[in-house]
C-alpha cells in the first residue's frame, strides 16, 4: 500500500466504516491519508468515485481479507460457517459492540444510492453469500436432499447482519450470540433430517 492513491482508499474504507459515509468529509480523509487535495481529485474526480473503489476493494478483498483467516484449520464446510460468524463476533467484542459490517452500514445508510453504488453493494453481498453457499454445498448429504443452499447462505447474512445491528444498538453481544446460537439448533436439525432422509432411503437389511 505505497501509492498515494492507495493510502486514500484505505483511508476512505476506514472512515466510511468508523463514521459513515456522509458524516465523513474529504479533509477527513486528506488527513487520514496524509495526502493533498490535488493527488484526491486527480485519482478521484469525486467522492462517490472514491467510495465506488472502495467497494471494489472490499469486494476483491473478501478471499483473502475476510475469509482465508477465517478457515485457516477449519476443514468442515458447516464449521467455517461458524467460523465466518465468530470473525464478525470478534470484531464486536473488541470494540465493544461499536462494530458494524461496513458493507451493511453503507446499505443502510445510503437510503437511494446511485446504481453503479447499489450494484457494488450488492456484489458484495453476492460475493459473501456465494462464499457461504459453497460451505453449505460442500456439507453434501449432510442437509436435507432439495435443499436450497443459496436460500441457506442469504438466510445466514440476515441473521449476520441483524445480529451486528441489534448488538450495536444495545451495547451487547447478547443478540449477535442468540443468532448464532438459533443457526446452530436449525443447522442441527437440518442435519438429523437429512440422516432421517438417508435411513429412509437405505435398502432394508442394510445396516
Amino acid at each position: 500500500m505505497d501509492s498515494t492513491r492507495d493510502r486514500l482508499v484505505f483511508a476512505a474504507m476506514k472512515l466510511f466504516a468508523e463514521k459513515g459515509y456522509l458524516s465523513t468529509s474529504i479533509a477527513d480523509i486528506l488527513r487520514e491519508a496524509n495526502a493533498n487535495s490535488g493527488s484526491l481529485y486527480h485519482a478521484f474526480p469525486t467522492k462517490q468515485d472514491l467510495l465506488l473503489e472502495v467497494l471494489q476493494t472490499y469486494r476483491r478483498g473478501i478471499g483473502p481479507m475476510l475469509l482465508a483467516p477465517a478457515f485457516e484449520g477449519v476443514e468442515d464446510p458447516i464449521a467455517r460457517v461458524f467460523a465466518l460468524l465468530a470473525v464478525y463476533r470478534g470484531h464486536l467484542q473488541r470494540t465493544e459492540a461499536l462494530y458494524g459490517c461496513p458493507i451493511g452500514s453503507l446499505a443502510l445508510e445510503l437510503h437511494e444510492p446511485d446504481p453503479s453504488v447499489r450494484e457494488l453493494l450488492a456484489a458484495n453481498f453476492d460475493g459473501w453469500v456465494g462464499h457461504v453457499q459453497a460451505c453449505y454445498d460442500a456439507a453434501g448429504d449432510r442437509l436435507p436432499e432439495g435443499i436450497d443452499t443459496r436460500r441457506l447462505a442469504t438466510f445466514t447474512l440476515a441473521l449476520m447482519e441483524g445480529g451486528v445491528m441489534q448488538s450495536r444498538t444495545y451495547r451487547t453481544l447478547d443478540a449477535f450470540d442468540a443468532s448464532v446460537e438459533s443457526l446452530h439448533d436449525y443447522l442441527a436439525r437440518l442435519e438429523q433430517a437429512a440422516s432421517a432422509e438417508r435411513r429412509r432411503a437405505r435398502p432394508e437389511g442394510v445396516a
